[in-house]
């Protein structure tokens, strides 16, 4: 948040959500809960390693997840979770879906998953 500068409140918060996963992330973390890297990469079809790890990283810097590292059977297990600031997100998430739903509805085009 230092390196970036905002003209207003709704740049700031724009900014939680620009990339290709966040939101979907945010989703998943907020219904499903504490979810491996392995986890999120098979509920976002088609998201590569370098990009889903980028947007983790992201997401981290601002405080909207936290990243725990545990050894399993003498493996690196990572966890995600959403913190309180992520979870207090999830309003704007849930709107956004319901307006985009809705769009869709007014457009007569099929509504995409979810």
């Amino acid at each position: 948040m230092q390196q970036r500068d905002y003209d207003c409140a709704k740049e700031y918060t724009l900014s939680l959500f620009s990339g290709k996963y966040k939101i979907v992330i945010i989703y998943h973390l907020f219904h499903d809960g504490t979810l491996r890297f392995s986890q999120l990469q098979r509920l976002l079809d088609g998201a590569t390693h370098k990009v889903l790890t980028q947007q983790l990283q992201e997401l981290r810097a601002d405080g909207v997840i936290t990243r725990r590292e545990e050894r399993i059977n003498n493996r690196k297990a990572v966890y995600y979770s959403l913190t309180l600031i992520g979870a207090s997100l999830m309003p704007i998430v849930e709107a956004m879906f319901s307006w985009g739903s809705a769009r869709l509805a007014a457009l007569q085009l099929a509504e995409p998953k979810g």
